[in-house]
């Protein structure tokens, strides 16, 4: 550290910089490092707005000018430090070869002395029509901007709103819609019946004229396009529409009450997209009902869905267990058919049992993604003979007569809300012994499948913490006298 009090022109760049030096040839207000200052002006000051003056601080090493006033001088005087200041960031400048490259040029104004020397250092300028195509050619270049997981859907005005409760039941309806993320919604909505008309939420148009940007700002936009449009009547009956038309909340007097047609209850929005996050198509499907004064305040569906171009949806069997009624989720490796284990006849009958495409695995969850291999349950193929004790006849031929299938499942997660999960499935292949027919005869064999689920959950056992030790001394003297 170099302690000087000397003029400020000894020390070089750094010194020379101050922040607070805003008027020219004029000393300003508790400004210590102005140059304009004296020590008649230092006698009024209360203390230096600015204490410490540093130069870049991209540098690993740099000088720092620290000042102070000495109120005990008479008069008082203004005392600066030269300081060696070291940078914590290991990503900093040692040494600089080219100073001016750590500051902006100041650009040279034109004038009448320098303008045909600017105009030839210059790439020049043309003001003719083809320039003007040529710039509007470039406005209409595709941008590489693509959506990403969760970033909300862009609309021409604003983005696609996505009604859903947040922090109560009620609709809000600035909610985005984020891409990539399917939801599945219900809230409520309360109305005025005799203000149904006027109500934005309960039109088709709401939700079908926005038009979705196929890329974050891009000018390319996306249609929303109505695919089917469901009436419900007050007694629940469904009808389909056979046109697609949007239709308006009407208000019907009925009597000693109100109703409203045509108002939205389910609203499913389904959405094609690319691999490079673009949007491609966008499909609508409504359920319009009729709402009276009783079903006040309305409760309303939302759904959206994300479909990939050239894939077919997966319908899932639950999310995440197995819901009681739906399919089981499976799926095989391609491989190459050996040789026929016996008879044309017996390889037909086993292909009827197997089925076309008998899958290799099984998901463990009804939601299981196919790329999580290493989840699914492999499925245990057995072959069994019914006659393995006794002998086998010497014109005779091992036929499948039976497919046995056993699934086994446990109640997998918390006690409250436990889920379906298979843990094994067994193929079983239950073969006999039939004498073969001459030719010109018949014979008609009768042949079965099974599939049975096993619950192998073990018994639930509540947890509780071990009870804590008691490690507590008494006073050696604590029953004296009595001990």
């Amino acid at each position: 550290m170099i302690t000087a009090h000397c003029s400020l022109d000894l020390l070089g760049s750094v010194a020379a910089l101050c922040v607070c030096d805003l008027s020219p040839a004029q000393c300003d207000v508790n400004c210590c490092c102005d140059p304009d200052c004296s020590s008649v002006d230092f006698s009024v000051f209360s203390a230096c707005s600015v204490p410490v003056v540093t130069g870049d601080s991209q540098f690993c090493s740099q000088k720092a000018v620290m000042y102070s006033l000495n109120f005990t001088a008479n008069p008082p005087q203004r005392v600066f430090k030269l300081v060696e200041q070291i940078s914590p960031s290991i990503f900093c400048i040692h040494i600089t070869n080219y100073k001016p490259a750590l500051s902006f040029i100041n650009p040279e104004v034109p004038d009448e002395n320098n303008f045909d020397t600017l105009m030839k250092t210059s790439d020049g300028f043309t003001l003719n029509a083809e320039s003007d195509i040529s710039f509007t050619t470039k406005l209409d270049i595709p941008t590489t901007a693509k959506y990403k997981y969760g970033v909300p859907l862009q609309t021409s005005d604003s983005f696609l709103r996505f009604p859903s409760s947040l922090t109560s039941s009620l609709c809000t309806d600035n909610n985005p819609a984020a891409f990539l993320v399917n939801q599945a919604v219900r809230c409520t909505r309360k109305i005025n019946l005799e203000q149904c008309e006027e109500i934005e939420a309960l039109s088709m148009a709401f939700y079908s004229s926005p038009e979705i940007l196929r890329a974050p700002d891009s000018r390319t936009k996306v249609p929303i396009t109505v695919q089917s449009v469901l009436i419900q009547s007050l007694n629940k009956t469904l009808t389909r529409r056979e046109d697609t038309d949007v239709l308006q909340p009407a208000l019907v007097n009925a009597g000693h009450f109100h109703l409203c047609m045509n108002v939205v209850l389910e609203v499913k929005y389904s959405l094609t997209y690319t691999d490079r996050g673009e949007v491609t198509k966008a499909d609508l499907s409504f359920l319009l009902g009729t709402v009276s004064s009783v079903v006040v305040p309305l409760q309303q569906k939302f759904e959206i869905h994300f479909l990939q171009e050239n894939t077919k949806p997966v319908p899932l069997s639950g999310n995440p267990g197995y819901v009681v009624g739906l399919p089981l989720a499976a799926g095989f490796q391609p491989h190459k058919i050996g040789a026929l284990p016996c008879r044309l006849v017996a390889q037909k009958v086993k292909n009827l049992l197997w089925g076309q495409g008998f899958p290799d695995y099984v998901a463990p969850f009804g939601n299981s993604q196919a790329q999580d291999v290493l989840d699914w349950v492999p499925i245990h193929f057995i072959t069994q003979s019914f006659n393995r004790k006794h002998s086998v006849l010497q014109d005779s031929c091992q036929l499948p007569g039976a497919l046995v299938i056993e699934v086994k499942w446990t109640k997998y997660g918390s006690l409250l809300n436990p889920q379906a999960k298979i843990v094994n499935v067994t193929a079983n292949l239950i073969s006999s012994s039939f004498p073969e027919v001459s030719s010109g005869n018949e014979r008609t064999i009768l042949i079965s499948t099974a599939v049975t689920f096993v619950d192998v959950s073990a018994p639930a056992e509540a947890g509780f913490r071990a009870p804590p030790a008691i490690n507590a001394r008494l006073p050696f003297n604590f029953f004296f006298p009595f001990v």
